[in-house]
C-alpha cells in the first residue's frame, strides 16, 4: 500500500502525537510496536530468529544476500523500537543493499542508559566481524549509536566498520538545534525528543558523548539522508560539515519535501522507498 505524500504526513503526524511525555512509555512503546504491523514484508524475504553479540536479533535477507553484511542499529528514541518495528525497513534495505541484514535488539534506555546500547552494538560487530567487513546502518537514535560504536573502534585502535550509512542520525545530544527548530516535523515532538535523550545519558554530560562534538578523524566511508522537513536537519547538516572537514569520504543527501526518518515508511511513501533503494546502492557500492 502507497499513500499521497499529504495523506502519509497525516497519518504520520496522528500516530506520532502520543510519543513523549506525559504518556507512559510502556504505552509509547506498545503503540510504535502495534503501528509496525500494519507493514508487508517486500517478495522473497527471509525473517530469522537468532543471536548476535549475547542479544536477540533478526537476520533478514532478500532473495540475494551475497554481500557483506549490513548491522541495523533501529532508531526510536533510545526508549522505544526493536527488530519488530524496524522489519520492514531491514527488508527493503536487505533487497536493496543485496546483503544479510542482522536488526539487532541492543537494551533500551531508560532501564539501561548509556553505553549499555553502544556495548551491544559493538558485541554484535565484533562477532560479525570475525567473518569479514561489516557496514552499519543506524536511522535516528541507530545513527548515534553507529557513530558512537565507530568512535570507540577507533578510539581503542580496533577495525571499525567499513561504512556508515546514517538516516536523520542523533548527531548533538545537548539538543541545541533539536529544540531550538521552529519548522513542521510531523514525527518528532519536542518532549519525545528530550525524553529520549534524558533517558539515554543518564547523569553523564550530553555533550562529552555527542558525535557532533567528537573528533571525527578516521572514520570510515558515510552516506546521511536527511530530510527537509526534520527537526534533525540543522545538526545532520552539521554532522556532514564537521566530517568532510575530519578528511571522511561523506556523501549527504538532503530528501525534499519529506520529514524524519522517512525510510521506516518505505512501505508507505514511494519517496521514502526510493530513497532506501539509493541506500541500498551505496552500501553495495563499499
Amino acid at each position: 500500500m502507497r499513500l499521497p505524500l499529504g495523506v502519509a504526513r497525516a497519518a504520520v503526524r496522528l500516530g506520532s502525537r502520543p510519543l513523549g511525555r506525559p504518556v507512559p512509555l510502556t504505552v509509547q512503546r506498545a503503540l510504535v510496536e502495534a503501528q509496525a504491523r500494519i507493514g508487508r514484508l517486500p517478495r522473497g524475504t527471509s525473517v530469522e530468529h537468532t543471536v548476535v553479540g549475547g542479544r536477540p536479533a533478526e537476520l533478514v535477507t532478500g532473495p540475494r544476500h551475497d554481500g557483506p553484511p549490513v548491522l541495523l542499529l533501529h532508531g526510536g528514541a533510545f526508549v522505544t523500537g526493536s527488530p519488530r518495528t524496524h522489519r520492514v525497513l531491514a527488508a527493503h534495505v536487505a533487497h536493496a543493499a543485496q546483503a544479510p541484514v542482522v536488526a539487532l535488539d541492543y537494551r533500551r534506555a531508560p532501564e539501561h542508559p548509556y553505553p549499555a546500547a553502544v556495548d551491544d552494538a559493538e558485541a554484535a560487530f565484533e562477532q560479525l566481524s570475525a567473518g569479514g567487513p561489516v557496514r552499519v546502518f543506524g536511522d535516528s537514535a541507530g545513527g548515534a549509536l553507529a557513530l558512537l560504536l565507530a568512535l570507540r573502534r577507533r578510539d581503542t585502535g580496533r577495525p571499525g566498520p567499513a561504512a556508515m550509512a546514517l538516516v536523520s542520525p542523533v548527531a548533538d545530544l545537548t539538543l541545541t538545534d533539536a529544540l531550538a527548530y521552529r519548522g513542521a516535523d510531523p514525527m518528532l515532538r519536542p518532549s519525545w525528543v528530550r525524553q529520549g535523550r534524558d533517558a539515554f545519558v543518564g547523569r553523564i554530560d550530553p555533550r562529552g558523548i555527542s558525535p557532533l562534538h567528537r573528533d571525527l578523524t578516521g572514520l570510515p566511508p558515510v552516506l546521511l539522508h536527511v530530510s527537509e522537513h526534520e527537526r534533525l536537519r540543522p545538526e545532520g547538516e552539521r554532522l556532514a560539515a564537521a566530517l568532510r572537514e575530519a578528511g571522511v569520504a561523506v556523501t549527504c543527501e538532503l530528501l525534499p519535501d519529506l520529514w524524519h526518518d522517512v525510510h521506516v515508511h518505505a512501505h508507505l511513501v514511494p519517496e521514502g522507498a526510493a530513497a532506501v533503494q539509493r541506500l541500498g546502492r551505496w552500501l553495495r557500492e563499499q
